[in-house]
């Protein structure tokens, strides 16, 4: 992933422009998310359209539905949930994996929790550019074993996509990303350089933390904080108990973007286009025709 340059120290801090807390609210079909990227307080945040953290326990989830245009980032945080496609790819995304899916033309999947019990993860869709809107489906899919981590002075991080602390992730971004996943000790300080040109945002998974300016008042958990201009992040825990945070940035697409729920294109053409391609099943959507998945038809997965 081209755009980002590993440093030492962060010159340049980005201090927290705006900041708030995602609240539940009811998503799917029974499940409760705490959406923060994609809300009427910020609809878009380019190249980000949605952050959410979720919460399913059986028999809520995500039935069978589509996608195109972006792609989706799952991180299980807790649990696990099963995936399941129209065009025959399958698997189950366990505590601490990755699934990263590049929708492109078009998707219909499910996601529905594994076991019982609460399934807790990240959901992140990252817009496509132009030309890669319509390429074909693919996935990257990491366990949490093989993932890239590293940890200095009280800081551990798991890499999920970009680097930190000298260590790269192996996942390729189609549009440059950085997505790194902080745990701070009591004490702790870090500093993360993010590219300068990158729009960037903190969410904040456990414990509470000062970020941006050693001054300003601890954020706690389930808020986001949308980062200013600057060369990197700053943080200390201050606290007694751990602190653990997404650190999130991108390459701003710098396009038109129109959205119509689970689509999104460049303008409301492509937007009509994509309704009638996937109510008529074609286009990319030819397979979801016949198509049904385990969990709608009731048949164990």
């Amino acid at each position: 992933m081209a755009g980002i340059e590993e440093c030492n120290v962060v010159e340049n801090p980005r201090l927290v422009v705006r900041k708030f807390q995602a609240r539940p609210q009811h998503e799917g079909d029974g499940a409760v998310v705490r959406r923060s990227i994609g809300r009427l307080e910020m609809k878009y945040f380019d190249p980000f359209l949605l952050l959410d953290e979720f919460s399913i326990t059986a028999p809520a989830g995500f039935p069978d539905h589509p996608h195109r245009g972006f792609e989706t980032v799952t991180y299980m945080l807790q649990g696990a949930v099963t995936h399941e496609d129209f065009a025959g790819h399958k698997g189950t995304i366990k505590a601490d994996d990755l699934q990263w899916m590049t929708a492109g033309r078009g998707i219909v999947h499910s996601e529905m929790p594994a076991s019982d019990g609460t399934q807790r993860g990240l959901q992140l869709w990252v817009n496509l550019s132009s030309k890669y809107k319509m390429i074909e489906p693919k996935y990257q899919e990491l366990q949490g074993k093989d993932a890239a981590k590293a940890s200095k002075d009280g800081v551990e991080v798991r890499i999920i996509a970009g680097e930190a602390l000298g260590i790269r992730s192996p996942v390729y971004t189609r549009t440059p990303t950085m997505y790194l996943d902080f745990t701070l000790k009591p004490k702790a300080h870090l500093q993360q350089p993010i590219p300068s040109s990158w729009n960037s945002f903190v969410y904040i998974l456990e414990g509470e933390g000062v970020f941006g300016n050693s001054k300003s008042s601890p954020t706690m958990a389930h808020h986001i904080l949308l980062l200013g201009p600057g060369d990197g992040l700053e943080a200390w825990n201050n606290s007694s108990k751990i602190l653990r945070f997404v650190v999130i940035g991108g390459e701003p697409l710098g396009e038109p973007m129109v959205q119509f729920g689970p689509f999104v294109m460049n303008t409301q053409e492509e937007i009509d286009r994509t309704i009638d391609d996937y109510q008529y099943c074609i286009n990319g959507f030819e397979k979801a025709k016949q198509w049904r998945s385990a969990s709608a038809i009731g048949l164990d997965f």
